[in-house]
């Protein structure tokens, strides 16, 4: 549910309605589905969506599940992927990366409960990254200040494939190229920490990783001093022309090509 209301809140729009497609199996109790909504409705509970209806079939395997979220906005405010422009600043919201620690602190001790279900869960000081990953938080509250700023993003997207995918999706639509600055990604203490427990770059983890769920837009040069005034919003490098390329700048200097490595859901497997 919060995944959809995202996808409204990342083109500058306010979630309305929800609407539920289901297809369940005999082996889910009653009791089962009864919990699967009550979180549907306690999403739509935090962030003032009415659940109006959907469609609820049997199905011979497993449980299937299709939200669809409706939501509204003033037409000159929708704001599309496709409509960055050269020089724009590039933002980001929260931080980002620890969806994808906790996804694999998630795997590490599910592997080692496996291997012995005696085994307790090692999950100390890492409340952080779990809760990113098991409740993610569409960024609604952002859209909420951009407009009491009066800053309508020049593009805009949410990360849900990381940092890397997202912002090639919006250079390839806007026909632009972009520099994003490593020292400039905001990365929680505790994204950096879990990144080094398991040998792996947070920076990686935070171009690559996926499902945090936060905004990345671009803005005008001249709403620089009034995305810098809102918390919670880092500036994080700028557009430039398409013959530059997309690139990651390291702290000495260095251009580093920016890859597609998260998750698509046309790929074949």
């Amino acid at each position: 549910a919060v995944a959809n209301i995202s996808d409204i809140a990342a083109m500058n729009g306010i979630a309305r309605q929800l609407l539920v497609g289901l297809s369940v199996s005999s082996r889910f109790p009653v009791e089962a589905l009864e919990e699967l909504y009550e979180g549907i409705y306690q999403a739509c509970k935090v962030y003032h969506v009415d659940l109006v209806g959907g469609d609820t079939t049997s199905s011979v395997k497993g449980l299937f599940i299709s939200i669809t979220v409706i939501g509204e906005a003033q037409q000159d405010e929708v704001t599309y992927r496709n409509t960055a422009r050269e020089n724009d600043p590039i933002c980001v919201t929260g931080d980002l990366g620890a969806a994808y620690m906790g996804l694999l602190l998630l795997e590490r001790e599910k592997a080692a409960f496996q291997g012995d279900p005696n085994m307790q869960p090692d999950l100390e000081g890492y409340d952080y990254i779990l809760e990113r990953q098991l409740k993610p938080e569409p960024r609604t509250d952002i859209v909420r200040l951009l407009k009491e700023a009066h800053v309508k993003p020049t593009a805009m997207i949410d990360i849900s494939d990381g940092l890397g995918s997202e912002i090639l999706h919006i250079c390839k639509g806007s026909k632009l190229g972009c520099r994003i600055y490593e020292d400039k990604i905001p990365i929680d203490p505790t994204t950096v920490n879990a990144a080094t427990m398991f040998g792996i770059g947070p920076w990686t983890a935070a171009l690559n990783g996926g499902e945090d769920y936060e905004l990345l837009f671009t803005i005008a040069q001249n709403d620089y001093e009034k995305v810098r005034a809102i918390p919670g919003i880092s500036v994080i490098g700028h557009m430039t022309e398409p013959g530059q390329g997309s690139h990651l700048v390291t702290p000495d200097g260095t251009l580093v090509e920016i890859q597609a490595q998260g998750w698509n859901a046309l790929r074949k497997v």
